[in-house]
């Protein structure tokens, strides 16, 4: 009798089992991914291009969702606070990693655990297409000549704006007022309507307007000139001594907060590693002017390190921080 209620106890889980739901495996809703940037710039760009396909090696939906404001703090942050579960994702660029020296936050991306390094881009020193200086010479003798008068585009302390321009500055001089938005996509617009003269702007963004003749590139931040730009000269043309901070550029990147399960970090690293590696989304990068990277897991970290370490000991160098890098835990490159 006992034999016949253990088996019937049995048969009654059983069937409880089976009776319950399944227990749906990531993504079973869909996925908020945040763009720290305003639209219509070139991480806006570029997340919007690739997402479709992440999507269809996932079988999950995005919802990109732009959060601008405070070089990218803003959208970062909010991805930091949210559960860790795999349902929140950043979609960002370069600029976590130079919070720290410059006091804007007390994260970077080792806070995150990189799902995937997209790709990198050249850097273009565009201006709007009347401006009276064409290229990088003419550019700095116009600010010797009337210092802090020119308006450059930015995008906030450690911006790519910001960056180049501290760069530039720790060779030679170039004392320019500098207005703020909430992205290159805005400060786009204002050089094509002449609310600024020039903008420090990556390859990916301006390409198309400066083949289109909308706007004018003066230089490329580079040691050569670029094929995406034939005719467009290096700043070491102007600036040779700017050599020594090249080669460097901006980058894009997909992240998750640190603590998201293994499995669900798993899933998201092969969906990005797929997605990046096809060919319609490769043949994008290649029209934007950018170099795919795709990296994920250790070399994606130290990609990430190096980047950050020389960065910062440019800028430290060229005294645009007065934080040592040492001092908050980034080695010398």
């Amino acid at each position: 009798m006992f034999k016949s209620l253990l088996t019937g106890a049995a048969l009654g889980l059983s069937a409880l089992t089976m009776a319950l739901p399944a227990h749906a495996e990531y993504p079973e809703r869909s996925i908020q991914a945040v763009i720290p940037w305003g639209a219509g710039g070139a991480t806006d760009n570029v997340m919007r291009s690739l997402t479709p396909y992440v999507e269809k090696e996932l079988g999950g939906k995005f919802i990109l969702n732009n959060r601008p404001g405070g070089t990218a703090v803003i959208g970062s942050t909010h991805v930091m606070q949210q559960r860790p579960n795999g349902y929140t994702i950043l979609l960002g660029a370069e600029n976590p990693q130079l919070y720290k020296v410059l006091k804007l936050a007390d994260f970077d991306y080792a806070d995150f655990y990189p799902v995937n390094i997209i790709g990198q881009n050249v850097v273009v020193i565009a201006a709007n297409a009347d401006a009276p200086f064409n290229n990088m010479a003419e550019l700095m003798a116009a600010a010797k000549a009337n210092p802090d008068t020119l308006r450059m585009g930015s995008t906030g302390a450690g911006g790519l704006p910001s960056t180049v321009s501290a760069m530039i500055n720790a060779v030679d001089e170039l004392k320019v007022r500098e207005v703020t938005f909430g992205g290159d996509g805005p400060g786009i617009t204002a050089l094509m309507g002449k609310h600024i003269d020039f903008m420090p702007l990556s390859l990916a963004a301006a390409r198309e307007l400066v083949r289109s003749g909308k706007l004018k590139a003066l230089a490329v931040f580079a040691t050569e000139e670029t094929p995406e730009l034939p005719g467009v000269e290096p700043i070491t043309k102007s600036l040779p001594a700017i050599a020594e901070y090249l080669p460097w550029g901006p980058f894009w990147g997909a992240f998750v907060h640190k603590d998201t399960p293994d499995d669900v970090k798993q899933k998201l690293v092969d969906a990005y590693a797929k997605a990046v590696a096809n060919p319609e989304f490769q043949g994008f990068l290649k029209n934007f002017g950018a170099q795919s990277l795709n990296l994920n897991g250790a070399e994606a970290e130290e990609f990430l390190k190096r980047w950050q370490s020389v960065t910062t000991w440019s800028m430290y160098k060229a005294k645009a921080i007065e934080i040592s890098p040492d001092s908050v835990g980034i080695a010398k490159p």
